[in-house]
């Protein structure tokens, strides 16, 4: 088995969602005494109102930003993450992690999967995206709905 050296923690900043995620980065960390780096991503907003000639997209992605900043302090003094390695991007997500985990030279990245079925399997997914794209190692972490 590999030893990881740096891990990244993909969160959806849903303490429901990211529970056993959380839970299963602690037991990583520990096992491998690896830092974690913490990234939320807040997906373009920007041409949502477009098609209806609004314009607020930019404000709610801003309004996200900054409610993302505030959860994801709360949860890396959970973690006991500095605020360097608590991370907002903007961007498609499958997209924003893979780049993260290149630059950072991450080994192992952590990342909640719904497990969805039919339809939206067809369409892809977050983790399905960086399970194909990234680098190095991902753990899928099964969340139930």
């Amino acid at each position: 088995m590999n030893k990881y050296t740096h891990i990244l923690v993909a969160v959806e900043l849903d303490p429901k969602s990211d529970a056993r995620i959380v839970t299963k980065a602690r037991e990583l960390r520990d096992h491998y005494q690896a830092p974690i780096t913490l990234l939320h991503v807040v997906e373009h907003l920007s041409n949502y109102g477009a098609a209806y000639g609004v314009s607020a997209g930019v404000d709610i992605e801003e309004i996200l930003v900054n409610e993302a900043k505030v959860s994801i302090r709360k949860l890396g003094e959970q973690l006991g993450v500095p605020e360097e390695r608590q991370l907002i991007k903007v961007g498609p997500a499958s997209q924003m992690i893979i780049e993260e985990a290149k630059e950072r030279h991450i080994d192992l990245v952590v990342i909640g999967s719904h497990g969805r079925h039919g339809v939206r399997l067809l369409l892809g997914s977050t983790a399905n995206g960086v399970l194909h794209g990234a680098h190095c190692d991902v753990l899928a972490v099964r969340l139930k709905d």
